[in-house]
Protein backbone atom coordinates (compact mmCIF):
# COMPACT_ATOMS: atom_id res chain seq x y z
CA UNK A 1 0.00 0.00 0.00
CA UNK A 2 1.42 3.41 -0.50
CA UNK A 3 1.32 6.19 2.01
CA UNK A 4 -1.63 7.81 0.82
CA UNK A 5 -4.89 5.75 2.10
CA UNK A 6 -7.56 5.90 -0.51
CA UNK A 7 -10.73 6.42 1.53
CA UNK A 8 -14.39 5.59 0.08
CA UNK A 9 -17.15 7.34 1.70
CA UNK A 10 -20.86 7.61 1.72
CA UNK A 11 -24.56 8.88 3.21
CA UNK A 12 -27.82 8.73 2.95
CA UNK A 13 -29.60 11.94 4.03
CA UNK A 14 -29.60 10.81 7.51
CA UNK A 15 -25.65 10.87 7.82
CA UNK A 16 -25.42 13.62 5.40
CA UNK A 17 -24.23 16.51 8.01
CA UNK A 18 -21.96 13.93 9.84
CA UNK A 19 -20.04 12.75 6.16
CA UNK A 20 -20.00 16.44 5.37
CA UNK A 21 -17.90 16.87 8.29
CA UNK A 22 -16.09 14.16 8.10
CA UNK A 23 -14.95 15.19 4.28
CA UNK A 24 -13.76 18.10 5.47
CA UNK A 25 -11.78 17.15 8.19
CA UNK A 26 -10.44 14.44 6.10
CA UNK A 27 -9.72 17.08 3.13
CA UNK A 28 -6.84 18.25 5.16
CA UNK A 29 -4.66 15.51 5.91
CA UNK A 30 -2.14 14.77 3.23
CA UNK A 31 -2.16 11.26 3.52
CA UNK A 32 -5.84 10.45 2.63
CA UNK A 33 -7.68 10.75 -0.83
CA UNK A 34 -10.87 10.79 -0.29
CA UNK A 35 -13.14 9.19 -3.00
CA UNK A 36 -17.04 10.91 -2.08
CA UNK A 37 -20.09 9.06 -3.27
CA UNK A 38 -22.45 11.54 -2.23
CA UNK A 39 -25.37 12.59 -0.93
CA UNK A 40 -24.12 16.09 -2.61
CA UNK A 41 -26.57 18.01 -0.76
CA UNK A 42 -29.68 17.59 1.22
CA UNK A 43 -31.98 18.46 -1.63
CA UNK A 44 -30.52 14.95 -3.95
CA UNK A 45 -30.95 12.20 -1.33
CA UNK A 46 -30.26 8.85 -1.62
CA UNK A 47 -31.05 5.75 0.66
CA UNK A 48 -28.74 3.83 2.25
CA UNK A 49 -29.63 0.54 0.19
CA UNK A 50 -27.99 2.61 -2.96
CA UNK A 51 -25.06 4.75 -1.20
CA UNK A 52 -23.54 1.52 0.71
CA UNK A 53 -23.07 -0.21 -2.41
CA UNK A 54 -20.97 2.28 -3.58
CA UNK A 55 -18.64 1.98 -0.77
CA UNK A 56 -18.13 -1.74 -0.40
CA UNK A 57 -17.62 -1.92 -4.90
CA UNK A 58 -14.79 0.45 -4.54
CA UNK A 59 -13.28 -0.99 -1.51
CA UNK A 60 -14.08 -4.56 -2.89
CA UNK A 61 -12.75 -3.78 -6.05
CA UNK A 62 -9.19 -2.33 -4.58
CA UNK A 63 -10.48 0.90 -5.96
CA UNK A 64 -10.59 2.15 -2.24
CA UNK A 65 -8.08 0.83 0.89
CA UNK A 66 -11.19 1.40 3.45
CA UNK A 67 -14.55 2.90 3.63
CA UNK A 68 -16.93 5.40 5.82
CA UNK A 69 -20.53 4.91 5.68
CA UNK A 70 -22.99 6.64 7.22
CA UNK A 71 -26.82 6.59 7.94
CA UNK A 72 -29.35 7.10 10.70
CA UNK A 73 -27.69 4.98 13.01
CA UNK A 74 -25.12 3.22 10.66
CA UNK A 75 -26.79 -0.38 11.18
CA UNK A 76 -28.70 -0.60 7.57
CA UNK A 77 -25.44 0.41 5.93
CA UNK A 78 -23.04 -2.46 7.79
CA UNK A 79 -25.91 -4.83 6.74
CA UNK A 80 -25.47 -3.46 3.34
CA UNK A 81 -22.14 -3.28 3.28
CA UNK A 82 -21.21 -6.52 4.89
CA UNK A 83 -23.63 -8.51 1.97
CA UNK A 84 -20.37 -7.82 -0.49
CA UNK A 85 -17.66 -10.41 0.20
CA UNK A 86 -14.16 -8.85 1.53
CA UNK A 87 -15.69 -6.12 2.81
CA UNK A 88 -15.68 -6.13 7.08
CA UNK A 89 -18.09 -3.62 8.36
CA UNK A 90 -18.29 -2.57 12.02
CA UNK A 91 -20.72 -0.13 13.52
CA UNK A 92 -18.69 2.05 15.34
CA UNK A 93 -19.96 4.49 18.13
CA UNK A 94 -16.78 5.55 19.81
CA UNK A 95 -13.41 5.91 19.44
CA UNK A 96 -12.68 3.06 21.52
CA UNK A 97 -15.32 0.70 19.57
CA UNK A 98 -13.18 2.25 16.24
CA UNK A 99 -9.99 1.19 17.29
CA UNK A 100 -10.97 -2.09 17.87
CA UNK A 101 -12.67 -2.87 14.77
CA UNK A 102 -9.46 -2.28 12.85
CA UNK A 103 -7.39 -4.10 15.62
CA UNK A 104 -9.59 -6.88 16.57
CA UNK A 105 -11.51 -7.38 13.19
CA UNK A 106 -9.73 -6.03 10.76
CA UNK A 107 -12.61 -3.78 9.36
CA UNK A 108 -11.55 -1.90 6.00
CA UNK A 109 -15.22 -0.29 6.10
CA UNK A 110 -17.05 1.72 9.42
CA UNK A 111 -20.04 2.56 9.75
CA UNK A 112 -21.77 5.52 11.63
CA UNK A 113 -25.40 7.07 13.18
CA UNK A 114 -25.87 10.71 12.08
CA UNK A 115 -28.62 11.06 14.57
CA UNK A 116 -25.70 9.15 16.92
CA UNK A 117 -22.83 10.72 16.76
CA UNK A 118 -21.81 14.29 16.34
CA UNK A 119 -19.21 15.93 13.29
CA UNK A 120 -16.48 16.52 16.82
CA UNK A 121 -16.85 13.12 17.69
CA UNK A 122 -17.30 11.79 14.01
CA UNK A 123 -13.93 12.86 13.29
CA UNK A 124 -12.01 11.55 16.55
CA UNK A 125 -13.17 7.87 15.57
CA UNK A 126 -12.03 8.21 11.80
CA UNK A 127 -8.70 9.48 13.21
CA UNK A 128 -8.12 6.79 15.80
CA UNK A 129 -9.58 3.94 13.77
CA UNK A 130 -6.95 5.09 10.79
CA UNK A 131 -4.17 5.16 13.85
CA UNK A 132 -4.22 1.74 14.05
CA UNK A 133 -3.45 -2.10 12.40
CA UNK A 134 -4.59 -5.22 12.14
CA UNK A 135 -3.64 -6.69 15.92
CA UNK A 136 -2.19 -3.76 17.18
CA UNK A 137 -1.85 -2.82 20.32
CA UNK A 138 -3.16 -6.82 21.27
CA UNK A 139 0.49 -8.70 20.08
CA UNK A 140 -0.26 -11.14 22.73
CA UNK A 141 -3.06 -12.15 20.82
CA UNK A 142 -1.63 -11.81 17.12
CA UNK A 143 -2.00 -15.42 16.28
CA UNK A 144 -5.37 -15.93 17.52
CA UNK A 145 -6.86 -13.03 15.52
CA UNK A 146 -4.80 -13.83 12.47
CA UNK A 147 -6.28 -17.65 12.47
CA UNK A 148 -9.67 -15.92 13.10
CA UNK A 149 -9.67 -13.32 10.44
CA UNK A 150 -8.51 -16.34 8.44
CA UNK A 151 -11.21 -18.78 9.27
CA UNK A 152 -13.65 -15.81 8.33
CA UNK A 153 -12.25 -15.24 5.06
CA UNK A 154 -12.62 -18.76 4.50
CA UNK A 155 -16.58 -19.08 5.71
CA UNK A 156 -17.01 -15.85 3.31
CA UNK A 157 -15.49 -18.02 0.54
CA UNK A 158 -17.98 -21.01 1.44
CA UNK A 159 -21.01 -18.38 2.20
CA UNK A 160 -20.17 -16.44 -1.43
CA UNK A 161 -19.60 -19.11 -3.93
Amino acid sequence: MSDIIRIAIASDLSGFPLKKAIVEHLAANKNVEVIDFGIESEAKPQPYTVQAPKVAGAVQSGDADRGILICGTGQGMAIVANKHKGVYACVVDSVFSAERSKIINNANVITMGGWVTAPFLGTQIVDAWLSVAFTEKMEFKKDFLTEKFQEVKEFEDKVFQ
